[in-house]
């Protein structure tokens, strides 16, 4: 067991990673610096006890939007199974995989999704969807299988690229795709943590106590986004997606 002043330190970055994360994704952006930090071992086992602390958060967000918003499946679910699969292979790949392949493009397209919504107000502020039918499914379930694979391979900022896409290219508001963006993350989560669990690469006495934790800082979240609105969660989007520029630029 890791000592107890990091164990709280730990905890502490799962009480306001779940809250990001319920909110406009992200959340990975604390909690995997974090256990970076905190935990001795290959980076690989951060990632996996990671996952294990955000999938307890991610369904609590989960329950609590879906008491007030009802997701559009035409979306959620042709996205969660692709990003199911893709979180697999990503997963796998990601003890031999350097971060370092995707970063640029990564960063390229978030300083794009972060102009594009900053000089748009309009966007987000209610469901105008630009695709309808097989169409729509498709395009759900491509971006969905990438942000998935994306997720298992690294994790930090998922939450908020689906948000990009189910707002950015779908035509979503930020209320209903939070709530779809939480039920696809809770597949990828759990796809990596099959993965991670195999490989030996979650510590799950940590994981565990930082679950607890998540879970009140994503109900929290949840219900202060539902409270707000669509225009909280995108300026809380706009200030996650610069952190997350920003820290993909400098490194983790």
């Amino acid at each position: 067991m890791v000592d107890l002043d990091i164990l709280i330190w730990l905890a502490l970055a799962a009480l306001v990673a779940g809250w990001v994360d319920a909110v406009a994704g992200g959340g990975g952006l604390l909690q995997v610096p974090a256990l970076l930090l905190g935990l001795p071992g290959p980076g690989v086992q951060a990632l996996g006890t990671n996952k294990v602390a955000s999938v307890f958060g991610t369904a609590a967000a989960t329950g609590t939007y879906l008491r007030k918003v009802r997701p559009d499946m035409r979306a959620a679910l042709p996205m969660t199974v692709l990003a199911f699969i893709g979180s697999l292979i990503g997963a796998a790949t990601a003890s031999s995989l350097p971060e370092d392949v995707f970063r640029p493009v990564i960063i390229a397209l978030l300083v794009a999704a972060w102009i594009w919504v900053a000089v748009s107000p309009a966007m987000g502020a209610q469901d105008r969807l630009r695709f309808t039918g097989r169409r729509h499914a498709v395009i759900a379930a491509a971006a969905g299988a990438l942000i998935g694979f994306y997720d298992g391979l690294l994790g930090p900022g998922t939450g908020s690229f689906l948000l990009i896409v189910l707002v950015g290219l779908l035509g979503y508001s930020f209320l209903s795709a939070s709530v779809t963006a939480k039920i696809v993350n809770l597949g990828t989560n759990v796809a990596a943590i099959i993965v991670f669990g195999l490989g030996g690469y979650i510590w799950w006495q940590v994981a565990l106590v930082m679950a607890v934790f998540n879970v009140v800082g994503a109900v929290i979240g949840a219900r202060m986004a539902l409270r707000r609105g669509s225009g909280f969660v995108r300026v809380v989007f706009l200030v996650i997606v610069a952190v997350l520029i920003v820290r993909l630029i400098v490194g983790w």
